[in-house]
Formats: structure tokens, sequence, C-alpha cells
């Protein structure tokens, strides 16, 4: 077990207990209610903002996976986010023969831990004012905190802003963004 994923474990564990009593307090995604009894893909499905994610999540066979228990921490781009990146990426992205550098992008917005934006802001704090973070996919976002946001960056020097924090699910919280996070390469 990596150094994040401890760190992650130790500060979140009274939290991830804690999930289903945040349900009322969960904000809305999406025009959609977020349920902290429902897993990841369940409210993503709702959110009428994340329909480029979960098209994307189906078409790199990720549904079951993040279905599963967890916990994870989602960096969730929204429909605007996909909608920035250079035309034709996403069509591109979509295709079944680029199935594998698809799961690359999706699985580097994605952390095999449950991280509350309270415990990712003392990680950077802790560190000095940058904290890299290790995601399922392999790759290195660092994380700080500017104007009062959590701030990402990716590999290739791409920025994203958590627009709305600490959405508590069944297994995990996803935390949207407003940037898609690219692999270096």
């Amino acid at each position: 077990m990596n150094t994040i994923t401890k760190a992650l474990f130790a500060g979140c564990f009274a939290l991830a207990t804690a999930g289903t009593a945040l349900a009322q307090d969960n904000p809305m995604v999406g025009g959609a209610a977020m349920f902290a009894d429902k897993n990841i893909v369940e409210n993503a499905l709702n959110s009428k903002d994340h329909t480029t994610l979960v098209a994307a999540v189906k078409a790199a066979g990720l549904v079951e996976t993040l279905q599963g228990a967890g916990p994870f921490t989602v960096f969730a781009p929204t429909n605007a986010a996909f909608e920035a990146l250079p035309a034709g990426t996403v069509d591109t992205l979509l295709k079944p023969e680029n199935k594998d550098q698809l799961v690359k992008v999706l699985t580097c917005h994605v952390v095999g831990a449950k991280a509350m934006a309270a415990d990712v802001q003392k990680m950077i704090t802790d560190d000095g004012g940058k904290h890299v973070i290790e995601t399922l996919g392999g790759c290195k976002l660092t994380a700080e905190v500017k104007d009062g946001m959590v701030m990402l960056t990716d590999e290739t020097g791409g920025t994203a802003k958590v627009t709305i924090a600490d959405v508590v699910q069944s297994n995990g919280v996803i935390h949207v963004i407003d940037k898609v996070l690219l692999p270096a390469g």
C-alpha cells in the first residue's frame, strides 16, 4: 500500500462510516440530488452535467469497478470540461480501438481511498503547500489550494479546479472538477 493510500485511509476512516448520515447534506450535482446510500455510478447517472463522463465510463468498461465496494475518490469532470478538449478528442477516445487510452484517462481521475476535501487540504498544508496524489491509473496529480479552492495539476501541466467538493457516495466521494485531467504521453 503506497504512502498516499495509507494517509488517506488513516485520515478518512471516521468519515467513511458517517456517509449515510451525510445524505441530507450532499450538494445537488447537475440538477440532481446525490444520495450517500447510492454508489458513484448510480449518482452520476442522475447528473445532467456528467453525461459524457458516464458514457466514457461505460465505453471503458469501468461501470462494475466504480459500483464496487471502493472506497474511491473520483474527480469528476463535467460535460463542459470534456467539451473544452480539442475538437474530436472525446469521439476519438470513445472508439473501441482506443479503449486502453480511455481507461488510462478515466483512471487518472480515481484514487483508491475516500478523501474528503478537508483531508486533501490538510495533506496540502502538511506537505508545505503542494501534495502529490497517486491515482489508480498511475498518474500523479499535484494538489494545492489557490484562492480557497483545491486545484489539481495533471502530468501535462493542465489544471482543474474542484467546483463541488465532498459529494458523499456509498463507496467513496466525488469532487466535481472543471477540466479533464490527462496523463503524460
